[in-house]
């Protein structure tokens, strides 16, 4: 039986590239990996993009709605076998969709290497990230810096430039606008504080 993989990390850590990579090793030995992106995910379109500057097509870009054994059972009949899935972006599926990854792995025969974030810039957990931290088979820290050299934990969210700590758990800016930065635990509740006590004086005002 194959496994549902999760490899998580903060911003930054090298998950899309990670992906990338795992994509062509497969192929560099003649077997297919097909590559699934949440259309939540805007940035890039269809594309998964690396911040190392590689970017490739996935081979399904999925709305929240769509049943994911479905999808894959009809790929296989129009393409044929597939030997890996890898799931970019997958904080952002539905709870069902991550069971539908699953039945994948056990049904199916196929691993799934899932990749994604596993809280939001506010330290709240994501429905499909909650989700596969309780029915992986696997789990797999992918470790980054913060901006002061620890070990990043969480992810801060900047607009124009300065850390927020409010507003929609998925914001997705395709410019410059929104930004978000992987920040150890330490350095976070700094940002926060000062963020906190700035709003704090506008208001008193």
């Amino acid at each position: 039986m194959s496994k549902l993989y999760f490899r998580y990390g903060a911003m930054n850590c090298g998950k899309s590239t990670n992906l990338l990579q795992v994509a062509y090793n497969y192929e560099e030995r003649g077997m297919n990996a097909v590559i699934v992106k949440p259309m939540t995910d805007t940035k890039g379109g269809n594309k998964v993009v690396s911040r190392l500057g590689v970017t490739r097509e996935a081979d399904m870009y999925l709305p929240g709605n769509k049943n994911v054994y479905y999808e894959v059972e009809n790929w296989i009949k129009e393409n044929g076998v597939i030997d890996c899935i890898l799931v970019d972006e997958a904080q952002f599926f539905k709870k069902e969709q991550i069971d539908h990854f699953f039945e994948i792995a056990v049904k199916m025969n196929i691993p799934v290497i899932c990749y994604g974030l596993r809280t939001d810039f506010q330290m709240n957990g994501f429905e499909g990230s909650t989700r596969l931290l309780l029915i992986a088979h696997s789990l797999e820290e992918l470790k980054t810096i913060c901006q002061c050299g620890k070990k990043a934990l969480l992810n801060g969210r900047k607009i124009n430039g300065n850390f927020v700590f409010e507003g929609e758990q998925v914001a997705i800016d395709n410019g410059d606008n929104i930004v978000y930065e992987a920040l150890c635990p330490k350095c976070y509740y700094e940002l926060k504080e000062k963020y906190e006590s700035k709003k704090a004086a506008l208001e008193s005002k």
